[in-house]
């Protein structure tokens, strides 16, 4: 058996399929939407940069990978935010509390915080918002690690959240007033940014806003830093540039398109620098989460 083979065949074992209640389903703007169903077992074990593939509707035999944006243990529920793109995920936005959907899942690899770099700075994109959300409430929830997140979102639409305004926060420039109300609550600094003149936001690209914080940090505060970011490609390169720039590890969750999502297919294989040379590796089960290094690397 190949290591590979036994990779896949490792991870399949910490997955599980739930016939998954559907509790609640918010709306919000430009076809957004929160879904949280009750899937215990999943719940129980997923962990920040994991994901979920989900049956939209009777009918729709191909899976929609989702990221998981919260997973209540105590509850047994899981949070998917989304936004609706073809069909699949535009009949999922029709299903209602009561109904059931199929949940594989968690799948992939998860971020992996290091406890001797604290400064957390989580950079999310679009739909690359909820796994930030998921990894700064995981931190804010420990007792012993002395996690400091600094959450950063951008968006061209409306943010699918409950917003509130805010003063300023040392490196991040005063006309960044709005915040995300649920991750305030938890004491977990939150900004926004948006190209899109939205209320409250910094002007800009949420990795120019990244940048602006980085630079207003001394070496000492430099070395206990560690970027976290998801998003569009385009944001994810970015966020590994600057990263780059200041002498910052980073890692990155890619989004791509999957039809097995367990590894079988390799229909979402990336290339990735590795000790031994570039390897195809398969985001769903190899990844979501890289180092930013290896799949963005410094142009020769």
């Amino acid at each position: 058996m190949t290591t590979a083979e036994t990779t896949s065949k490792s991870h399949r074992g910490t997955i599980f399929v739930e016939d998954a209640e559907i509790l609640e389903q918010f709306t919000h703007p430009a076809d957004q939407f929160v879904l949280r169903v009750r899937a215990p077992r999943i719940a129980e074990v997923a962990m920040p940069g994991s994901f979920a593939h989900i049956t939209c509707a009777p009918g729709l035999p191909m899976r929609r990978p989702l990221s998981i944006m919260r997973a209540d243990r105590d509850e047994g529920t899981l949070d998917f935010l989304y936004k609706i793109v073809g069909e699949g995920l535009g009949r999922l936005s029709q299903r209602r509390p009561g109904d059931s959907v199929s949940v594989l899942g968690p799948i992939g690899q998860p971020f992996r915080p290091d406890p001797e770099r604290p400064r957390s700075l989580l950079i999310g994109g679009g739909v690359g918002i909820p796994p930030m959300v998921f990894l700064a409430e995981h931190m804010a929830a420990g007792t012993d690690s002395g996690w400091q997140p600094l959450v950063l979102m951008g968006s061209e639409v409306p943010f699918p959240f409950r917003l509130t305004r805010v003063g300023e926060h040392r490196g991040l420039p005063g006309a960044a007033s709005a915040a995300i109300e649920d991750l305030q609550a938890k004491d977990i600094v939150s900004r926004l940014a948006s190209m899109a003149d939205l209320d409250g936001c910094y002007r800009g690209y949420v990795t120019d806003l990244a940048a602006e914080w980085l630079s207003g940090l001394a070496d000492k505060e430099i070395d206990e830093v560690t970027m976290f970011a998801c998003g569009p490609t385009p944001m994810l390169e970015a966020a590994a540039a600057v990263a780059r720039r200041f002498g910052v590890p980073c890692q990155v969750s890619l989004e791509e398109y999957m039809a097995c999502a367990v590894g079988g297919c390799a229909g979402c294989a990336v290339a990735v620098r590795t000790d031994d040379g570039v390897a195809m590796k398969r985001v769903c089960v190899d990844g979501p989460v890289f180092d930013a290094e290896a799949v963005f690397p410094p142009a020769a």
